[in-house]
C-alpha cells in the first residue's frame, strides 16, 4: 500500500486565477481546506496533462485526500471543475461592490482580462479541453446578477423597469463573456485597458439608448 504524501501548504489558487478573488460565502474552515486542496490539485494536473487524462484518483493523491472525503463534497472531476470556477465568478462579478467603487463601471472588466493573460497558457488548455464554454457559461449567471445590481446603484434617478434592467444585465454579461471568448481565440492583442474602454463604451452606448426609447 503506498504511503500517502504529508500535505503540503497550500495558498488557495482558483482554477481561473493565481489567487482567486475574496468570496461573500461562507463555508467550515475545514471544508474550505479540503476543498481548497482538491481545486488546487487539480489545477496544477491540468497543467499536466489533459483534462480527460486527469483522474479523481490523480487528484487524491496529488491533494492528499481521503476518497470518501472526495464524494462527500463532489461527484465527479467535472463537479470539482465547475465548482472551483463557479467560486471565481462569485468572487470576480462582485469585486465592484465589495470595493465601494465610485465609477461608471458595471463590471471589473480589466481585471478579469489581465487574470486571463497573465494565465494564457492555461485557458489555452481550457480550449483544448472543450472546457472553456462551460467556464464562460458558469460566469455570465454571476455577472449578469452583478450587473444588474451595478446599473440599478448607478442610475437612481433614471429608473429603468427591474424587468427590462435584468433583461439589459443578461445581455450585457452575455456581451462581456463574448468578448472574453474573441479576445482569446484572436491571440489577446489588445490590453486589458483596451477591452475595458470598449466593452464600457457598448455598455453606455446601449444603456443611454434603451433608456431613450
Amino acid at each position: 500500500m503506498r504511503a500517502r504524501q504529508a500535505p503540503r501548504k497550500r495558498t488557495k489558487t482558483s482554477l481561473l486565477s493565481g489567487k482567486a478573488p475574496a468570496s461573500p460565502r461562507q463555508t467550515d474552515r475545514r471544508v474550505r481546506r479540503t476543498r481548497d486542496a482538491l481545486g488546487d490539485a487539480l489545477v496544477e494536473l491540468m497543467h499536466e496533462k489533459p483534462f480527460h487524462a486527469i483522474t479523481v484518483q490523480n487528484v487524491l493523491d496529488r491533494a492528499a485526500v481521503g476518497r470518501s472525503t472526495f464524494y462527500a463534497h463532489y461527484r465527479d472531476k467535472n463537479d470539482l471543475f465547475l465548482s472551483d470556477v463557479d467560486d471565481f465568478f462569485e468572487g470576480m462579478a462582485g469585486l465592484l461592490a465589495r470595493r465601494c467603487e465610485v465609477s461608471n463601471r458595471v463590471a471589473p472588466v480589466r481585471e478579469l482580462f489581465a487574470h486571463v493573460a497573465e494565465r494564457r497558457e492555461f485557458y489555452a488548455a481550457l480550449v483544448a479541453a472543450g472546457k472553456i464554454h462551460d467556464v464562460l457559461e458558469t460566469g455570465q449567471g454571476h455577472f449578469a446578477r452583478a450587473i444588474d445590481q451595478r446599473l440599478a446603484a448607478l442610475q437612481p434617478g433614471r429608473a429603468m423597469p427591474s424587468t427590462h434592467r435584468r433583461a439589459v444585465a443578461h445581455a450585457l454579461a452575455g456581451a462581456l463573456l463574448s468578448l472574453l471568448s474573441w479576445w482569446i481565440g484572436s491571440g489577446m492583442g489588445a490590453s486589458p485597458a483596451e477591452m475595458e474602454d470598449a466593452y464600457h463604451r457598448l455598455v453606455w452606448f446601449g444603456v443611454s439608448g434603451g433608456a431613450r426609447l
